[in-house]
């Protein structure tokens, strides 16, 4: 918490009795008699179908209105009054998160067009400073953005989109200084440091260079739904306001975005909906040519595209469910012309591809898991897979901008193994490891055990579930137990390493990832089954893993705790309706969780665009289905499990009062006497505040809230 919040909840506090007799229904005391917020209570009907919803707390989505504002800041004053007692704790912790991280830090540089590219951490400070040398490892640094400068005097600071003309000459970024993701395009002159005038502001931060080096084209997004909608070429030194829209998206359920292709030849736009892609394409030294369509948007048809010598390649899910790979030739680039270069498999997910001069790589997924495959070319090396050795991890394929090379960069961890990157020769199969992330106060992987499990959900289906404890942990039924998901999106959750989580793994807490349907990490069948009007197979998977764990004797409900964010915070909402009882606590960040209403308005931002994830309650199908899980919808007067719910004032993914009316509902209705706490971070959005240390304060508090809940003190 910092100190403007800090002095923001003091004076806040005088605010709680206040909104505590404004209420209708008085709210139940917290701990130690302290009276908690009430909102007011402002009847909206809200009438769709021939059926009303009566929303009471309507209202909180003012968030201009002062009242809104008092009534966070007196939520923000309740926590911090509850939470007082494990204040020293939350420091302790705090203290221990950070002293595992490498003050100073260095990345692993990268090799493009004659320069090695890394980015560094200062000793003491927040942000990264991102550089370059010519040449060799030994040459000259020279700074790109040093973003501790840029981010002085701001609260929140972002850099996105980093991206160095072909001349290597000129830099352009994105800078967000509001935690919206409206980010404004600004230019550096490399040889001289200058900033160049031009400033190009609600765009998504990144733009793609034309091979002339004063030609770039960028993403606008709609100043409101923040949906990315149009593309502008702007040439450097006019005004922004002589830009050409070189394409507009029409269609509301589709969002767009500009690039360049790795080998520098073309730029493509891409408009994308949950369901169908399309790109546009002209060659990158003719900025002035019309984009021409690769292949049209069809209905349930998805596919990328790369570049490489007198070919484009295709990963697609034309007639195949977990996507293929084809090519086609630079001049006809139509379905029809597309042939097959790697079929379709039933049990293998198709993720990425990357391609050399030698060798073709894919990215894959089988039973779960991401697999790598090296395809030479010519045949005369074997095709293989990597072999990652280890039960339970984390891969993917890292940053290789160089066609002409043997080696593969690939990033790796585990539940036990820090964040690794390797380098691996393709030809002789020889795996370096060029940096794995230093984890400082006597870190030793041997002290930790990881494993993977199946839980089998109540249709039969096996869920796989990642644990993770300290080793000589006995498995008697009475260890707390943290369960984390997702489970959207087609979003795979994989077992990576967390430095902080050590705090909970040392209390002897056991770490669980629950691999729910709604994620694709078992199959693009995976994703489909937890969508649209089989939407509940992702709560109920969560249920029936916690059950696993219980009946496994790694815990017991009263030890018992979920946490997840965003659409898994949807998820958290949905199972503590479902089965209160089965958690002791219960951590839902940036929850979505007033679905129907959110999903009908489409000033929201998302909204339009995930019609084909979640239904479209225009459609009365899909609004009873969602209704019937809706967590603000189906608050009910009964026992909840403890809850800290985390919010951002700036949220532009899932809005600030999506959170703040559910808290106020649940305050309402709920029976029990457990805490109910909600934290609004007033300077932040969707990913909290910017810095790498500050927002570890929150990790800290939310680690507090659940060991205190376990009986686990300072």
């Amino acid at each position: 918490m910092t100190k403007t919040l800090r002095a923001r909840c003091m004076l806040a506090a005088a605010l709680l009795a206040a909104f505590a007799a404004a209420a209708c229904r008085p709210a139940a005391d917290g701990p130690g008699g302290l009276k908690p917020p009430a909102a007011k209570i402002v009847p909206k009907e809200l009438t769709i179908h021939g059926h009303t919803r009566v929303d009471n707390y309507y209202w909180l989505n003012e968030r201009d209105n002062p009242e809104v504002v008092a009534y966070l800041e007196a939520e923000n004053a309740y926590l911090q009054a509850v939470l007082k007692p494990t204040e020293a704790f939350q420091e302790k912790l705090y203290a221990e998160i950070v002293g595992r991280i490498k003050p100073t830090d260095l990345s692993v540089p990268y090799r493009s067009e004659g320069y090695y590219y890394y980015t560094r951490f200062e000793e003491g400070k927040d942000y990264p400073v991102y550089c370059r040398k010519k040449g060799s490892l030994e040459g000259a640094e020279e700074v790109l953005l040093d973003v501790n400068a840029m981010a002085e005097g701001h609260g929140y600071y972002s850099v996105t989109g980093l991206e160095v003309s072909p001349d290597n000459m000129l830099l352009s970024y994105g800078v967000d200084t509001v935690s919206r993701r409206k980010y404004t395009i600004r230019f550096k002159d490399l040889a001289t440091g200058e900033t160049l005038p031009d400033e190009i502001p609600v765009t998504t931060g990144s733009a793609a260079w034309a091979a002339d080096n004063r030609t770039v084209f960028y993403t606008r997004i709609d100043d409101t739904t923040l949906r990315s909608h149009k593309i502008f070429r702007h040439v450097l030194g006019t005004p922004v306001a002589d830009d050409v829209l070189v394409h507009e998206e029409t269609d509301e359920t589709f969002a767009c975005d500009v690039f360049g292709t790795k080998s520098k030849k073309f730029l493509f736009i891409v408009s994308g909906s949950t369901l169908s892609t399309e790109y546009r394409f002209i060659p990158a030294d003719k900025p002035l040519a019309v984009f021409k369509v690769f292949q049209p948007r069809e209905r349930d048809l998805e596919y990328d595209v790369e570049h490489y010598r007198d070919k484009f390649y295709i990963r697609t899910n034309l007639g195949a469910r977990n996507f293929r790979l084809m090519t086609a030739a630079l001049d006809r680039t139509g379905k029809a012309d597309w042939v097959e270069l790697v079929p379709h498999r039933d049990d293998v997910l198709l993720e990425n591809f990357v391609i050399f001069k030698g060798a073709l790589v894919l990215q894959e997924r089988r039973n779960g898991l991401v697999r790598m495959r090296v395809m030479p070319w010519d045949r005369k090396v074997p095709e293989h897979d990597l072999d990652f050795g280890e039960e339970t991890y984390a891969a993917r394929i890292a940053m290789n901008p160089e066609f002409d090379t043997e080696w593969l960069r690939f990033g790796y961890t585990s539940l036990t193994t820090p964040q690794s990157t390797f380098d691996y020769n393709m030809v002789t199969r020889e795996k370096k490891l060029l940096k794995q992330e230093e984890v400082l106060g006597g870190f030793d992987a041997a002290n930790y055990h990881a494993e993977r499990h199946y839980a089998t959900a109540r249709d039969g289906v096996k869920v796989p579930v990642s644990l993770v404890y300290r080793k000589g942990l006995e498995r008697n039924g009475a260890n707390p137990c943290l369960l984390y998901a997702y489970g959207s999106y087609g979003s795979s959750t994989d077992a990576g390493f967390s430095s902080a989580r050590l705090s909970l793994l040392d209390r002897g807490v056991v770490y669980a990832i629950a691999h729910i349907r709604g994620g694709q990490e078992m199959g693009r069948a995976w994703y489909e089954d937890g969508k649209l009007l089989k939407k509940k197979n992702t709560f109920t998977d969560f249920i029936d893993c916690a059950e696993y764990l219980v009946a496994e004797k790694f815990t017991n409900p009263g030890r018992l705790f979920a946490n997840g964010g965003s659409a898994g915070g949807l998820l958290m909402g949905a199972v503590v309706n479902m089965r209160p009882d089965l958690f002791k606590g219960v951590v839902a960040g940036v929850p979505f969780v007033d679905v129907i209403t959110t999903m009908l308005d489409t000033s929201i931002p998302l909204t339009t665009g995930e019609f084909d994830e979640w239904g479209n309650p225009q459609a009365k199908e899909y609004y009873d289905y969602m209704l019937s899980y809706s967590p603000y919808d189906q608050v009910e007067a009964k026992a909840y499990p403890a809850l800290l719910v985390t919010t951002g004032l700036q949220d532009s993914q899932v809005q600030y009062f999506e959170p703040a009316k559910w808290v106020a509902k649940l305050r309402a209705l709920k029976t029990d006497r457990n805490p109910l706490l909600l934290w609004t971070n007033m300077e932040g959005g969707h990913g909290g505040v910017s810095g790498r240390f500050r927002r570890l304060r929150q990790t800290a508090m939310e680690y507090a809230f659940m060991l205190d809940l376990a009986g686990i003190k300072e």
